[in-house]
């Protein structure tokens, strides 16, 4: 038991200081993109506009880089693939790091847009492809759930931790900890080789049918090199086309992305127009959503009744973060241990194409009812929006059966973690 838990413990404290730079900086991004592109105002159309553009660019981005990331991490393992997001995570906070005037911030959105391209997705698709490798199937779901809560820990102390640095202290911290991660995981964290010896079922399935449908195309033997590091769209509808339970996880993946970052899109700028939150607000609300109604330094709490609803409304998110964990494990027994990369890529790149919609939707709503020009008086409309699509996915998740997880034959190894359990 201590040899399995052993590299996921490296792993773990990886994924924790990559989060905790990550999400340090989350309450005071929008400050500092206001205060840039148009300051001393409350609202700003073109700071919405903005932000939801470089969601847009990122998400069509990750669309293409996810399934990449995954199919490389199968061939050259999963801490060569992670190595690359994590020191390209460090340039845009470096720059804000350094300086919040209006020129270095668009240097650091231009630079922000690009990284996040492969970024964005990239360390959390390839943490739970490593867990996949090193745990059994029986254990998988609770090592995603394990994943996921110290994700969520990150979350918690990167954001209570803000809410005591100045802005420009906040980036510097930030940044410290983004290269302490990289370092570390490049130091301790041991790599998985990928065995050859086991069954892939859907992927070999599908390309078993095209050989035999197309005889004379090259052979997968030969073919095998070039379709580990290059996927196509083929792959992933045969990933999707070979199995109901992959295909309802994906449409599951898919709204809960799309809430989710449609939610990012219009929240902030919401509780920035509506209620004049700053740094400090935003801290408070994110902690409070991170340790799921625990309240923490709520020093500057309203007097207003109405100002308090915010805050109230994020300890629901207590039963948001049960979704991942459980939809990734699904997703994970549906496949063979040298497909996770690949299954896991898939479903974030699906995730990505929502973050590619949500922004495109939601910020002109955001824009829209935050204006003087609104239909009507709604200025939460577009949070109404996304609460819908947060029902979507709750449905098709009911929609659910799972069947007993595919059984995976494997030569006689000694050093596989099956012979811990």
């Amino acid at each position: 038991m201590e040899k399995l838990w052993r590299p996921l413990g490296h792993l773990f404290l990886t994924f924790f200081l990559y989060n905790f730079g990550t999400f340090m900086v989350a309450p005071t991004i929008t400050d500092v993109t206001m205060f840039a592109v148009c300051p001393h105002q409350p609202e700003c159309s073109i700071a919405i506009y903005l932000t939801g553009f470089q969601q847009a660019v990122i998400g069509l981005g990750t669309l293409f880089m996810m399934p990449l990331v995954g199919n490389l991490s199968d061939r050259y393992g999963r801490k060569a693939l992670l190595t690359l997001p994590m020191s390209l995570s460090i340039i845009p906070l470096a720059i804000l790091a350094y300086s919040r005037s209006r020129n270095f911030f668009y240097a650091y959105y231009v630079l922000k847009t690009i990284t996040s391209m492969v970024c964005e997705g990239s360390v959390q698709c390839l943490a739970l492809a490593y867990v996949a490798d090193n745990v059994p199937v029986r254990r998988r779901a609770a090592a995603f759930g394990i994943l996921s809560g110290i994700g969520s820990a990150a979350f918690v102390c990167g954001t209570f931790i803000a809410r005591f640095l100045s802005t420009a202290s906040t980036f510097q911290v930030a940044t410290a900890v983004a290269i302490a991660g990289t370092v570390y995981m490049r130091i301790f964290l041991p790599d998985v080789a990928v065995e050859e010896s086991l069954k892939t079922p859907i992927l070999c399935r599908g390309k078993e049918k095209i050989v035999a449908d197309f005889p004379n195309e090259i052979s997968p033997i030969k073919s095998e090199q070039i379709f580990k590091s290059r996927p196509s769209l083929r792959d992933m509808l045969t990933m999707l086309q070979s199995s109901k339970i992959f295909t309802q996880a994906a449409v599951v993946a898919f709204f809960l992305s799309l809430s989710d970052a449609g939610f990012q899109a219009s929240v902030t700028y919401y509780l920035k127009a509506e209620f004049h939150f700053n740094k400090d607000q935003f801290a408070d609300l994110m902690v409070i959503s991170g340790v799921a109604g625990t309240v923490s330094q709520m020093a500057n709490l309203y007097n207003d009744v109405r100002e308090q609803v915010p805050y109230a409304a994020s300890m629901l998110s207590i039963f948001f973060v049960f979704s991942q964990p459980c939809m990734r494990a699904i997703v994970s027994k549906q496949v063979g241990s040298c497909e996770q990369g690949k299954a896991q890529g898939c479903i974030s790149g699906i995730s990505s194409f929502a973050n590619v919609v949500a922004p495109l939707v939601f910020s002109p709503l955001s824009a829209l009812f935050l204006s003087d020009n609104a239909p009507f008086d709604f200025p939460g409309f577009s949070i109404m929006c996304v609460g819908f699509a947060m029902m979507v996915a709750f449905v098709q998740s009911l929609m659910i059966r799972v069947p007993p997880p595919i059984a995976e034959e494997r030569v006689d190894n000694p050093n596989h973690v099956d012979s811990y359990a």
